[in-house]
């Protein structure tokens, strides 16, 4: 398809005429040496193709516009074919003087037909032949393929004469596509002519309406493959939703249907209004300027715009960061209300030519055409009909007449189940201005929303079409500014509307009961929340403040405050609602981030909570918030936690909790152990194990897992193995845990979590305690990588061997990460500065660090070398991992059992460990054990409790 661009010929991209006169030169001073004319003539060929294109990349700087970048490539393209094609014939086949009826022509198809051409793109060309082709004619195209190819090229090319092209056309619809944008280069201008007049005649006339179901069908299938959404974070500018290949599908459409050269000519057939023809041109000069850049850069054909290259890319444009988003979140933001705009064109183009097809249905289709396009009435309203199960306006009038429709129209489909009609969503998009402020605090309008935002049946759809109508945003302002906000990061999948609408569609499937088996407490509690408004409402609104300076927390509970009463909220509820987006990461973060035995933590959230309703609603918020990120972050470990948190504070604020005494309880654990103890084991066996423990062992691990570890450990003595490792994998919590007994040593989790990261396993909790006679029992959990059990077992006795082999010394651990860290490209895309909290307030008993920091293969292990080094002993470790981001947390303590509580100490352990985070050189980590086994006899107890 042919674009009104100015004249590339003027660019200074080539001087075709002495590239002509550079190749007669060479023609004649190697006419009888041709494999050196062959060489010169590609060294030439190269010298001006890189020039050419490396002007085309400065004038796409200076000028900004991918379109004309686009087409001063594809006329570089041409000139280099049209001088070879040329060169080929006069030169090498003596063919120049071949008369007309005789000679091939060389077309451009695809994209490249369209006179567009990225850098890296395939170059595509149709070489026609004549009905009685010359004995040179094919000698003479795999000579030009063979140029192309040895400059870098990648030629898609296909050989056939006229009729070959006419009948193959007809059976497959990706030639059709290709000759319907065929653009002539050089050669015979009346084969080409020819075949353009044969093909509109033979493969045109009558076909419009299959063509279109069959590009339209064709969209569809892309889009599920490239993930069904216009807003995932590393789009395809090429193949994905709003991208590209959708401005070509229309390009294809308009030009087999209206039959027209130009897209401008839509404006005079009454499809597009002006002001969308101009933005239909800006979103396609923007996806093309953004894709020419992402080619450059490169330096190849590279169509997905991934983290790695979006900040490069927002600088080649010239995006400024502003308070609150980042150059790179500007830019992104820009690129999915450009893919926006494309689905609204679209759905413009598809409405216009639905009516088109109706009308010019000939004879008995037309008949039946009208039959089943018979609209039904709707009931309850005069506004809106039925059109084959979708909702239609009755007249072009009715969002003027009374803007409360553009909201009604929603309310209504929802009811009844039905789809939107083109037409209506065409005339809405054209109505936008009528959403005001009086319609915003119009009180129909905020109660049908209400209606909609809590609907029993599929509120996330109606919202998700609302959204992409551009009524949502309108509607809620505040809402309109995180329309196709990205948040550069490797944790969130989508873009911040998308991820609340989906957070909706989490809700309203707890809600309908379809979430039990992967969430049972939610879907327990769920019809105990007697009142879901609030809830419902908070799920929605409670990222809407991301992207400003502020937390985005607390400035999205203020604009809950302005939003809630509008709503037609009570006080009561606008409350509940400004708590929970306020809260909002808060159980999330207690959960994954602290130790959930340490009765301060629990004590701490409850009184943060204070009533079971905000509890409930809370813990619900966070599974939907968390499962609407993307897939593969939640995960049965996080629901775990998320349960354990939850049943200790209910316990807590329904005055659940023991008043018997920490010692009193610890007895009464001990003496449940020795009970539960298998009943052929000696009255001394029993006895043995359970005074190995500590109190806080007895008091946190579950009675199952207790009787598990002391079989693990009987085993182990009987087998006289000072060390040995045990694994199990929980499917529902999408957890392996391993669990080692070995001699105590303060370096062990260093070593143990070396060795974790040396097999490839994700550490997500750490366990550890120490035996009465000097042992350590630690129990690592680490996220579960197969779906089949056994699978997973055979992964984790792999990570259990390298556990053992480096514990023994059969490996050294610094060998081992380094095999592992080799093949891990460095992550040098993100930025996350390296910060440390140390604080005695969280807990009673111990000193709680918290590190913040960019991801690494070994980090844990270097992160717990130098607590080592500095002589705190770990008594629970939990990691925490956001895309590349990792929150670690630790329980520590001194040598004595006592909280760190020096100031000076307190900076020293800082400055470490930002060290050890930033992966500066530390002398400290050049001093890991490779591995220690003490003689059982000789272990101390080296991490021996102070009781809590």
């Amino acid at each position: 398809m042919e674009h009104k661009l100015l004249a590339p010929a003027d660019s200074g991209l080539l001087d075709v005429p002495a590239l002509r006169a550079k190749c007669e030169f060479i023609a004649s001073t190697n006419a009888d040496y041709r494999d050196r004319l062959r060489r010169e003539l590609l060294a030439e060929f190269k010298a001006v193709n890189a020039a050419g294109r490396e002007r085309a990349r400065e004038l796409l700087f200076a000028d900004g516009s991918g379109l004309q970048c686009a087409a001063r490539i594809s006329w570089l393209q041409d000139q280099l074919i049209a001088v070879l094609h040329d060169f080929a014939l006069n030169h090498v086949f003596s063919a120049g003087q071949a008369p007309p009826g005789a000679r091939i022509t060389v077309t451009a198809v695809g994209g490249y037909g369209r006179g567009t051409l990225a850098p890296g793109s395939d170059i595509d060309l149709l070489f026609l032949l004549p009905a009685k082709p010359a004995a040179w004619s094919e000698p003479a195209i795999e000579f030009m393929l063979y140029i192309l190819w040895d400059l870098g090229f990648k030629v898609g090319h296909a050989t056939r004469n006229l009729e070959e092209c006419i009948q193959l056309s007809k059976g497959d619809m990706t030639i059709r596509t290709a000759i319907l944008e065929a653009r002539y280069i050089c050669g015979s201008v009346a084969l080409f002519e020819e075949l353009g007049m044969r093909f509109d005649r033979e493969i045109m006339r009558g076909t419009g309406p299959e063509f279109i179901a069959a590009k339209l069908a064709e969209r569809d299938e892309r889009h599920r493959k490239a993930g069904d959404t216009r807003y995932l974070v590393e789009p395809n500018v090429k193949e994905g939703k709003g991208g590209l290949r959708d401005l070509h599908t229309l390009f294809w459409i308009a030009k087999y249907f209206y039959h027209i050269r130009d897209p401008a000519e839509l404006v005079k057939l009454g499809v597009l209004s002006r002001q969308e023809y101009k933005l239909f041109q800006k979103a396609d000069d923007f996806l093309w300027a953004v894709r020419c850049h992402m080619h450059f850069l490169t330096g190849k054909a590279e169509e997905r715009l991934s983290f790695d290259i979006q900040r490069e890319i927002a600088e080649c444009l010239g995006y400024q960061p502003h308070p609150g988003l980042s150059a790179v979140e500007r830019f992104m933001k820009h690129y999915f209300l450009v893919a926006k705009d494309v689905g609204d064109l679209t759905r413009i183009f598809c409405a216009t030519l639905e009516d088109q097809q109706a009308k010019e249905a000939p004879g008995i289709s037309a008949v039946i055409s009208r039959f089943t396009r018979r609209t039904r009435k709707i009931a309850g309203t005069l506004d809106f009909l039925e059109d084959r199960g979708r909702i239609t306006i009755a007249d072009p009038e009715v969002f003027k007449r009374d803007p409360v429709n553009l909201i009604r129209l929603f309310h209504i489909a929802d009811i009844n189940g039905l789809e939107f009609h083109p037409d209506a969503l065409k005339q809405m998009t054209r109505s936008l201005k009528l959403i005001n402020a009086a319609l915003r605090e119009n009180e129909e309008a905020n109660r049908l929303f209400l209606s909609i935002l809590t609907s029993p049946r599929d509120p996330a759809l109606i919202l998700r079409r609302m959204n992409e109508a551009g009524v949502l945003g309108r509607f809620i302002p505040d809402f309109g500014k995180i329309v196709a906000m990205m948040q550069f990061n490797m944790y969130h999948h989508y873009t911040v509307d998308e991820h609340l609408i989906r957070a909706v569609g989490v809700l309203a499937n707890i809600d309908q009961g379809r979430e039990k088996e992967a969430h049972p407490l939610t879907h327990q509690i769920m019809p105990g929340i007697e009142d879901r408004i609030p809830l419902y409402v908070a799920v929605l609104l409670h990222d809407i403040a991301k992207g400003r300076p502020e937390d985005h927390s607390e400035a999205g509970a203020k604009v809950a405050r302005k939003l809630c009463p509008r709503f037609g909220l009570s006080p009561k509820q606008t409350e509940l609602v400004v708590w929970l987006i306020e809260e909002h990461l808060t159980m999330s973060m207690v959960a994954q981030t602290r130790d959930l035995n340490d009765r301060k933590t629990i004590v701490d959230f409850a009184e943060k909570v204070q009533s079971m309703e905000r509890l409930k609603m809370l813990l619900v918020l966070t599974v939907c918030d968390i499962r609407a990120v993307g897939p593969g972050v939640w995960n049965g470990w996080k629901g775990q936690l998320l349960r354990t948190l939850y049943y200790e504070t209910e316990l807590l604020i329904s005055g659940g909790f023991s008043e018997l005494s920490r010692k009193e309880r610890a007895q009464a654990a001990r003496d449940i152990l020795f009970n539960a103890l298998p009943a052929e084991w000696s009255q001394k066996d029993r006895k043995a194990s359970t005074k190995l423990h500590y109190d806080p062992y007895l008091l946190t691990v579950s009675l199952e897992d207790q009787v598990r570890h002391a079989a693990f450990i009987r085993e182990a003595d009987k087998a006289g193995k000072p060390l040995a490792t045990m694994v199990r994998t929980h499917s529902f919590h999408a957890i392996t845990e391993i669990t080692v007994l070995s001699p105590d040593h303060p370096r062990l989790l260093t070593v143990i979590a070396g060795a974790c990261a040396a097999a490839g396993a994700n550490i997500v909790d750490a366990q550890i305690f120490t035996t009465s006679d000097g042992r350590a029992l630690d129990t690592i959990l680490v996220n579960r990588e197969f779906l089949n059990d056994a699978d997973e077992t055979r992964r984790a006795g792999t990570i259990g061997r390298m556990i053992e082999d480096v514990l023994s010394g059969r490996k050294r651990l610094p060998e081992v990460i380094a095999t592992r860290t080799k093949s891990r490209k460095r992550n040098r895309t993100f930025t996350v500065s390296p910060a440390v909290t140390i604080s005695n307030t969280l807990s009673n008993k111990f000193t709680v660090i918290e590190i913040e920091c960019l991801d690494r293969p070994g980090l844990l292990s270097e992160v717990t070398a130098v607590l080592s080094d500095l002589s705190l002993d770990i008594t629970s470790a939990h990691i925490t991992t956001f895309g590349e981001k990792v929150i670690d947390t630790f329980y520590v303590t001194d040598l004595v059992g006592q909280k760190v509580t020096n100031d000076n100490r307190h900076a020293n352990i800082a400055a470490r460990l930002k060290a050890v985070m930033a992966d500066e050189a530390d002398e400290v980590r050049d001093r890991m054990p490779p591995g220690m086994i003490a003689p059982a006899a000789a272990a101390t107890p080296k991490r021996i409790r102070a009781e809590q």
